[in-house]
């Protein structure tokens, strides 16, 4: 049995985002940083321990350099686990009978249980949408006049990207995704996620739901995702990533559950300024320490998008590696309770992007 771990209250971040935050464009880029940690309830002077996160490499093909990101497929992989031995072999499975799965189940189990009360070892299942319209148009018009023009504008003549969804060819990513779940669950007995997290922006919803619900999951680990504002995309300027209403994600899926403090409307999303990758990476340190901070759980599901994958990578420590539309990644982590407060970060400062007043020719 894994150990528990007391929640640490003056670690928990819950997000609880005011309404002075709708006059981001008006604020000095700086004002507005320091108002964003304060929305998130961070008070370093209070905080008594803080969470150091770290990648565990060796247990996957992603985490080693010699593997390519290119065309990696996760589904021709079984999720990249490598064929290897495991300490916990010669009690768990001393005849070689069970999967490769269950071996590496039982090997988490075996970190945990003789890891130190501060330690806990966790597997993220870090999965990105399927292709959406945005990505669609980008591929069409070219990545200099989308991030210049298109991608400021709400749509074409024949689609929109506002929030953008995903297109058929990005639904059936996401069902596909769902054929290797339900293969690897059958097959392999891999140990699925005890809960799920889902960026506010529809095209992650649409991928989950359309890779989760209807598995055969076990009754006490459902699929009923939690809806998280922090694990969006790069905020800002891009239409695809302003996200819809409160109303609008509760009236698509009333059983999931919208975070504490969820604004009805966006008022992180600015048309003027963008985050920075330093930016990006310090909010995603954020939300990585406030899911990892009160979840107990082991095996987490988090369904978000490419560019927020690296920031999470880069966060973890893990090497750089790109996914693809419909991708998917694990990281197996080890979490530090370290006494003290958090070190102090100098607020990363977001920019104004180049655009273009026409589309270039």
């Amino acid at each position: 049995m894994v150990k528990g771990r007391k929640s640490v209250k003056s670690i928990n971040r819950r997000v609880s985002y005011e309404k002075k935050t709708c006059l981001i464009p008006l604020l000095g880029i700086s004002t507005f940083l320091f108002a964003l940690f304060v929305i998130m309830g961070v008070s370093r002077g209070q905080v008594q321990e803080h969470l150091e996160l770290s990648t565990v490499t060796g247990y996957f093909q992603q985490d080693d350099p010699s593997t390519e990101s290119n065309d990696y497929d996760f589904k021709k992989n079984s999720f990249g686990l490598v064929n290897r031995l495991y300490d916990s072999d010669v009690d768990f499975d001393p005849d070689r009978k069970k999967t490769q799965w269950q071996r590496f189940e039982a090997e988490i189990n075996r970190l945990n249980n003789q890891s130190q009360a501060n330690t806990h070892y966790k597997l993220l299942y870090l999965g990105r949408h399927g292709e959406g319209y945005h990505n669609l148009a980008e591929s069409f018009y070219g990545t200099k006049a989308w991030d210049c023009y298109w991608s400021l504008q709400k749509g074409n003549e024949t689609t929109t990207w506002v929030d953008a969804e995903l297109t058929p060819l990005g639904i059936s990513q996401a069902q596909a995704a769902q054929k290797f779940w339900a293969n690897m669950i059958e097959s392999e007995i891999i140990p699925v996620p005890q809960v799920y997290y889902v960026s506010p922006l529809l095209r992650c919803q649409q991928t989950a739901w359309n890779t989760f619900f209807g598995l055969n999951l076990p009754p006490e680990r459902p699929f009923k995702p939690v809806v998280k504002e922090l694990l969006r995309e790069c905020i800002g300027v891009h239409t695809c990533d302003m996200r819809s209403s409160k109303n609008q994600i509760q009236k698509r899926y009333p059983d999931w559950i919208i975070e504490d403090g969820f604004t009805e409307n966006d008022e992180l999303w600015s048309p003027t300024l963008r985050e920075s990758d330093e930016a990006m990476d310090q909010r995603t340190k954020l939300i990585l320490d406030e899911i990892l901070a009160d979840d107990e759980h082991t095996f987490i599901s988090i369904s978000s998008h490419s560019g927020q994958i690296a920031s999470a990578l880069r966060v973890l420590g893990h090497r750089e590696f790109q996914l693809g539309t419909g991708q998917a990644i694990p990281v197996l982590i080890k979490v530090d309770r370290v006494s003290g407060s958090l070190p102090r970060v100098k607020k990363a400062k977001w920019f104004t992007p180049e655009t273009c007043p026409s589309p270039p020719k």
